[in-house]
């Protein structure tokens, strides 16, 4: 190799590397400004809302599908029933939880009585 042609190759090479340099330089400001960006309140809020809504389709997106209640399975509903009657039992709510589900259960039957008779 001729010493233009290691010249002109180490030029090239210095060329390139100022271009990473100044690439990495862009993209440093840029995660700064996104950072900042991400840091104001509504965008906090924003995001902490997608994020309950994506675990909230993750968790229950069998109740969301088409079709609504159609593809729930007992298998599927025992988990958070389980936790339900945990909670309900460390509480000690069991009768404020019976009493509800009387009060539910009346006020159900009472509106398919009114719905029959309309």
């Amino acid at each position: 190799m001729t010493k233009q042609a290691e010249q002109a190759a180490l030029h090239a090479h210095k060329q390139r590397l100022i271009r990473e340099g100044e690439l990495y330089r862009v993209s440093v400001v840029h995660a700064k400004i996104m950072v900042a960006n991400a840091l104001h309140p509504e965008a906090v809020l924003h995001s902490a809302v997608e994020h309950a809504v994506g675990m909230a389709q993750a968790r229950f997106g069998a109740l969301l599908q088409p079709g609504g209640m159609k593809g729930i399975s007992f298998k599927s509903l025992m988990p958070y029933a389980l936790t339900v009657g945990s909670f309900i039992a460390r509480k000690r709510l069991i009768k404020p939880a019976l009493g509800l589900g009387v009060a539910v259960a009346l006020g159900v039957a009472w509106l398919m009585r009114h719905r029959r008779q309309d």
